[in-house]
């Protein structure tokens, strides 16, 4: 197999992106996800500290057809592009590589800057305690206006849950939201509101474990810029509730028989519209 550099920052990121296997395989990378597919961790080069992300492409037949479709190394590259024309926060992407083999793309490689002093949302939300109760109420809201603003903005995820949220705070109080899932981004000209629901059902499906239920529902309205009128609001939050137990059963059948999550796209395709101004 030969690595294929798809985009190099400058000279230096394109040679550690042509060696970028030898990164996760270094001693001192320290990984934060194993799985059969994918390794993701932090490494340290000539450049400084760096995020690798190493997925593996499936079958040689799978890899020939993501050939053409779109590797995940080249979903970076355009999430990337369209969050920094968005005008969104991201890890800023110094290379992307592919592994081919006869054609076939074997593996993507994926290298970003660090994110110093950045955590995942959970661990900026919940810090704290009872105590700092409003401080995680002024951090919440602002995370959701942000998604808000994502959405309106035309641009969406296929796997927005709070460990893709990594969080700054500024020295004068303010928040810098980084979205760090580059490969699934997506952008539509207009963000339907199935699709919004689902990213706000996935995100609280992983952060929501955490919270009450009365802070989960501030959040959703303050997505939506304010508590509706009570018809209107218990019909979207009974919806949500649907969508997420439809994502819960899916989520248990995946389990049993092995198979790979759907995407939000393919699963807003099974859902009816819902208007948040009903």
């Amino acid at each position: 197999m030969r690595n294929v550099v798809l985009f190099a920052k400058s000279p230096r990121w394109r040679a550690v992106a042509t060696g970028a296997g030898e990164l996760t395989a270094d001693g001192r990378f320290d990984p934060l996800k194993r799985t059969a597919r994918t390794l993701a961790g932090y490494a340290s080069t000539d450049g400084g500290r760096v995020f690798v992300k190493r997925v593996g492409e499936g079958s040689w037949l799978k890899g020939w057809l993501t050939r053409w479709r779109g590797s995940r190394a080249r979903r970076a590259m355009r999430g990337a592009a369209i969050l920094t024309a968005g005008g969104f926060n991201h890890p800023e992407l110094l290379a992307a590589a592919e592994a081919r083999s006869f054609g076939a793309v074997r593996t993507s490689f994926i290298v970003c800057a660090a994110l110093a002093d950045a955590r995942v949302m959970n661990a900026v939300v919940l810090a704290g305690g009872k105590r700092a109760f409003r401080r995680r109420r002024e951090l919440s809201a602002a995370i959701a206006r942000e998604i808000r603003r994502l959405h309106d903005a035309g641009i969406y995820s296929l796997d927005l849950q709070e460990t893709n949220l990594m969080l700054r705070e500024a020295a004068d109080g303010g928040l810098a939201i980084h979205f760090v899932d580059l490969e699934d981004v997506r952008r539509k000209r207009r963000v339907g509101e199935d699709l919004r629901l689902l990213n706000l059902v996935n995100l609280d499906r992983t952060i929501g474990r955490f919270l009450p239920r009365t802070h989960r529902l501030r959040f959703l309205y303050d997505y939506l810029g304010g508590r509706p009128e009570r018809g209107a609001a218990r019909r979207i939050v009974g919806r949500a509730l649907a969508i997420r137990s439809r994502a819960e059963r899916r989520s248990r059948g995946r389990r049993r028989s092995g198979d790979a999550r759907p995407t939000a796209d393919a699963a807003s395709k099974r859902l009816s519209p819902v208007r948040f101004g009903d």
